[in-house]
């Protein structure tokens, strides 16, 4: 990650991941890599956890549902909040196997989630999965959530280096 320009106040290091996290992050990429090889559905999966507990998990149904909304993270985040009975899902971490897109990135300011973990990095696939690639990560942070990328990347990576899921 660049670091924020001179002046901005800096993000707090994020925490390592826990051993639940790093489980959800595999079974997230377990569940991407199974979506990749199935008609309509994208290698890109979702994961909403309050502690250890998973909330909702979710894929990315853009071709399925023809929606554009439909990534793996809005997915999870609808899925979480209906499981809760509340928009508001302070205290979750969600985790990704593709670092969020500018829009998931807001809805995960607007459902108030506290963490982000994800695999492959912006830096690392091809720039369609970002439609606005000179906003960043941290243009998004502000200090409302922790965010850690590359968890596991080497296993996803394959996934989104054409650009097609």
């Amino acid at each position: 990650m660049t670091p924020p320009p001179a002046g901005s106040p800096r993000e707090p290091t994020p925490r390592e991941p826990t051993p639940r996290e790093r489980e959800a992050m595999r079974e997230a990429i377990d569940r991407a890599l199974l979506a990749s090889t199935q008609s309509g559905k994208s290698g890109i999966a979702a994961t909403v956890l309050r502690g250890d507990a998973v909330i909702a998990i979710g894929e990315n149904e853009v071709h399925l549902r023809s929606d554009p909304t439909r990534h793996a993270e809005i997915v999870a985040i609808a899925r979480a909040a209906a499981a809760l009975g509340q928009t508001d899902l302070s205290g979750c971490t969600i985790i990704s196997t593709l670092q969020p897109c500018e829009m998931c990135l807001a809805a995960i300011r607007f459902a108030k989630i506290d963490r982000i973990l994800f695999a492959a990095t912006q830096a690392n696939v091809p720039p369609k999965y970002f439609a606005f690639p000179h906003l960043t990560l941290q243009d998004f942070q502000n200090g409302a959530f922790e965010a850690l990328g590359g968890i596991e990347e080497a296993r996803v990576l394959h996934l989104y280096e054409s650009g097609d899921e």
